[in-house]
């Protein structure tokens, strides 16, 4: 090996290893103060171990039925979003070249508005006919532009779709819904798996809409927002600490089924 390949591969090796540090370093120090005895979420300086926050965190009331908020509405988002966005992506990519620019622009414009904007023309727009804020609104606002996240999941997915299937398919007499229920639904279902995942994590996280479209609900976002402003604990710590393992846990637990299929279906 010559000197410039050890070179580029301390350089890569470097570089891999910042990337990881700049990634998980954040969570480490997170979950680290998760167990610090200090009031304040850190790990400078170390004031014992302990376990209290989260016996804090189980009797905090309102982080819970914030966490529920989020919940309902990301499940309704995912319910709304995986339709419409797959249902676009069917349109998209079966326009010609032309007409697929322009409304490739127009679809993806949600993403390209910044939030605070989309949560106020929603929560204008609504109150004109005496719909105030509230779960309704905040599905209503997030999923005009988590939307786009799934258009292009599934268009992405459509592009490697082959589509004499389909005709070969409608040749031997199948419907439509046929043809799309027992060959193009399968085919997509990785991309839908995916999409409404992305969903999820797309409206739990989000901040900038939902601050003002929420009404008198408040999801998690808003109120680890609140909670900032007023004296932030440990506890919140801990709540992410429990999301990230189980995150974490049913990532490895759907890997395992993932393998464990491929191993039956190659095996016959």
């Amino acid at each position: 090996m010559s000197a410039a390949d050890r070179i580029l591969r301390a350089l890569f090796g470097f570089y891999f290893a910042a990337f990881f540090i700049y990634l998980f370093a954040p969570l480490v120090i997170m979950a680290g103060a998760t167990f610090n005895a200090s009031r304040f979420p850190t790990i400078t300086p170390w004031q014992g171990t302990t376990l209290q926050w989260f016996n804090a965190l189980w009797a905090d009331r309102g982080m819970w039925e914030s966490l529920w908020t989020s919940i309902v509405v990301a499940f309704f988002v995912v319910l709304v979003s995986l339709p419409i966005g797959t249902a676009a992506a069917l349109v998209l990519t079966s326009l010609h070249a032309r007409a697929r620019s322009v409304m490739y622009a127009v679809m993806v414009s949600p993403l390209l508005t910044p939030g605070v904007v989309v949560g106020i023309a929603t929560l204008v727009l609504w109150r004109q006919i005496g719909v105030g804020g509230g779960i309704f609104l905040i599905v209503l606002a997030q999923s005009s532009f988590i939307i786009c996240y799934v258009m292009l999941m599934v268009a992405a997915r459509l592009q490697r779709f082959d589509r004499t299937q389909e005709e070969a398919a409608i040749g031997l007499g199948a419907s439509r819904f046929m043809v799309f229920r027992r060959i193009l639904l399968p085919f997509l279902r990785p991309a839908l798996f995916a999409a409404g995942f992305l969903a999820i994590l797309q409206s739990v996280e989000n901040y900038n809409t939902t601050l003002f479209v929420r009404g008198f609900d408040t999801p998690l976002t808003v109120y680890i927002a609140t909670k900032v402003r007023t004296g932030l604990t440990p506890a919140v710590n801990a709540l992410a600490l429990i999301m990230i393992v189980v995150t974490i846990a049913g990532a490895i637990l759907y890997e395992v089924v993932r393998r464990r299929a491929q191993q039956r279906s190659s095996a016959v």
